[in-house]
């Protein structure tokens, strides 16, 4: 099992689509304030469909009540400013996969602190800063799956 964690999520279709996705593949979903809509918010259940029920989703005040109720993780950061791949690491199960906001991504002193940790999802055109959120969360929630073959324990 993973953990997909996105830090001050702003768009609600964003983190539906993350939701649905977790759901699919048994991965918990931890939510950190400040966040940019209300979780009743239409669009982030309509994006996310039927799955609700079958989410593991856990909420957090701030950063700092994150990291203190998941104590002992090991945690990967994706970040466009990162050096090395999402995919020249290996992820132990219960692994965290941390996700900042889709309009600057994760707060800056994460860069001075977890800079070892940080990967990046490389992109070969030259006008794009990034891709779409979810789309960066399936890419390496798949990868982490792949390399502990937990895709294959169906």
């Amino acid at each position: 099992m993973f953990n997909i964690v996105l830090v001050e999520p702003e768009i609600p279709q964003n983190t539906g689509n993350i939701a649905r996705t977790c759901a699919a593949t048994n991965t918990i979903l931890h939510l950190v304030e400040p966040m940019g809509f209300k979780i009743d918010d239409k669009k982030l259940k309509r994006a996310g469909l039927d799955y609700w029920h079958f989410l593991d989703i856990r909420y957090y005040d701030s950063t700092e009540d994150f990291f203190e109720k998941n104590k002992g993780g090991e945690f990967f950061y994706f970040t466009t400013k990162a050096v090395n791949r999402h995919s020249d690491v290996e992820y132990p199960d219960n692994a965290y996969l941390v996700f900042g906001r889709e309009s600057a991504g994760l707060p800056q002193e994460f860069y001075e602190k977890y800079r070892d940790r940080m990967r990046i999802i490389p992109m070969p055109g030259e006008f794009f800063r990034s891709i779409n959120l979810a789309n960066s969360v399936s890419i390496a929630l798949y990868e982490a799956m792949r390399q502990t073959r937990s895709i294959w324990d169906k």
